[in-house]
């Protein structure tokens, strides 16, 4: 299978989204939730339409027909939505509404890990790395949410670090 050389703008802007995302984490940490939520609420509902049309694109392009990238894209969207219009209950459920999403993008992001060994072996290899982690962290983030409360900034700007620069990658 010969790689693609048609570049996607949809990958490099969710990239960056997540880059700026855990910079703004990193950098206040003890800063407004309130803008960070609204921040996530916003980057969920574009991830989400942006993975519904990968989605699209994917099975244009590999034959490949993938029905967990339809399920994450309208997850995406609803938490989103979730996020942006109920900020009370978005501050004090944060540390599972993660939990859930980074399992949940991480397992769905290796279920697709194997089209992605067709292209680049390299690439394949962070991917499954990177969801691994996210994994990980979505469970420590489930299972212990007072722990989660002090680190939440660290741990989401890590996730969001890693998984953005693996999304511009991805772009290329």
């Amino acid at each position: 299978m010969e790689r693609g050389k048609n570049f996607n703008w949809s990958y490099l802007i969710i990239g960056i989204l997540y880059i700026l995302i855990s910079l703004m984490s990193f950098r206040n940490p003890e800063g407004s939730l309130i803008a960070v939520v609204m921040m996530f609420g916003m980057t969920a509902v574009a991830k989400g339409i942006f993975e519904l049309l990968i989605r699209n694109k994917m099975k244009e392009y590999t034959g490949y027909k993938s029905k967990i990238l339809i399920v994450l894209g309208i997850l995406d969207i609803v938490v989103g939505v979730l996020l942006i219009f109920n900020i009370g209950v978005s501050l004090s459920l944060l540390p599972y509404f993660f939990a859930v999403w980074f399992i949940m993008d991480s397992v769905g992001e290796l279920s697709v890990a194997k089209v992605i060994k067709l292209v680049s072996r390299p690439f394949y290899w962070f991917t499954v790395a990177a969801n691994v982690l996210g994994i990980i962290l979505g469970f420590v983030l489930m299972f212990n949410p007072l722990l989660s409360a002090f680190t939440l900034a660290f741990l989401v700007g890590f996730y969001f670090m890693i998984t953005g620069i693996n999304y511009v990658v991805a772009a290329f």
